[in-house]
């Protein structure tokens, strides 16, 4: 778990980011979305313990990193916008550079050069040359000199910047199989409809202010307190009954309900179980799928009229 609080960074004579105060819950992945000199990279940087703050606190999982940046670089990693790779080395030596700066001895070194390769599919270049690699396989290299010593925390500053689609798909699948080995990621990108495909939670940033931080997409189901949809085939005489019973409505019509429902998973699988045993012909029972780009435009107009 990431807790961010009260956190302030200036330049000089100017503050890029204001009070920021945040709790980003482990193993998720955040996507970070702003427009330009919003503040993305500043908060970035502060999380990855690279620039001090002026004030305010950042924890992973109750290490204050600031106070303890040798310890805290040792449980996240970082990839920059514009990252450099050392192109006479092999696609081995890069990772294995890495692993000794992070002081990995020699026996864990080899088996954390093992893991990252398979982790980034590049197992069968090894011996390739960083310099011979597509932008997409330079992309997944550094992905794994980022990740060879299993960080808890990574962060990613435009990863999908000039790939091509099938390279950012492989991005997407790669990011998704690491939150689900129990990283915890942060990414910043323009592209939404990216994001989308894996992302948690968004956490939008304008002028240096949090204007949202919300659950997103599939997770919602997972929540504790949900924006669900059901749907039913046709009418049916109980159907507002059985959700008021556990649900608040917010959107009603004789075969359609958007409803907020607490209480996590199992209340949603206890009512899908009512309506079915009363009779309810359901055809769809889910989250609101939250589209991402719908939704920061909605929260940046609503902010700044605000």
């Amino acid at each position: 778990m990431v807790e961010i609080r009260g956190l302030v960074y200036e330049y000089p004579g100017f503050r890029a980011l204001h009070d920021l105060s945040a709790t980003i819950e482990k193993g998720t992945i955040t996507a970070l979305v702003g427009p330009n000199g919003a503040g993305k990279t500043t908060f970035l940087r502060c999380l990855a313990a690279l620039e001090a703050p002026y004030s305010g606190t950042i924890k992973l999982d109750g290490l204050n990193i600031h106070s303890n940046p040798r310890l805290s670089h040792t449980q996240m990693g970082y990839l920059s916008d514009f990252f450099g790779l050392y192109d006479d080395l092999t696609v081995g030596q890069c990772l294995s550079h890495r692993a000794y700066a992070q002081e990995l001895v020699a026996n864990r070194a080899a088996e954390a050069i093992e893991w990252a390769a398979g982790a980034v599919n590049l197992s069968d270049r090894l011996r390739q040359k960083a310099g011979e690699l597509s932008r997409g396989l330079r992309q997944r290299l550094a992905i794994g000199q980022a990740i060879i010593h299993k960080p808890k925390l990574l962060l990613l500053d435009e990863p999908a910047s000039g790939l091509d689609p099938e390279a950012r798909d492989d991005l997407a699948t790669l990011l998704t199989r690491l939150r689900d080995g129990g990283m915890t990621i942060v990414v910043s990108s323009h592209i939404l409809a990216e994001l989308e495909a894996y992302s948690s939670h968004m956490l939008i940033i304008d002028k240096g202010h949090i204007v949202d931080h919300a659950i997103v997409g599939d997770a919602a189901l997972g929540s504790e307190s949900a924006a669900l949809t059901v749907q039913l085939m046709e009418p049916h005489k109980d159907f507002e009954k059985i959700l008021l019973h556990v649900a608040e409505i917010t959107r009603m019509t004789d075969t359609a309900a958007q409803i907020s429902l607490k209480g996590g998973p199992t209340a949603q699988r206890d009512l899908l179980k009512k309506l079915i045993a009363a009779g309810a012909p359901v055809i769809f029972f889910g989250p609101d799928k939250v589209n991402l780009q719908d939704a920061y435009i909605e929260r940046m107009r609503e902010g700044r009229a605000s």
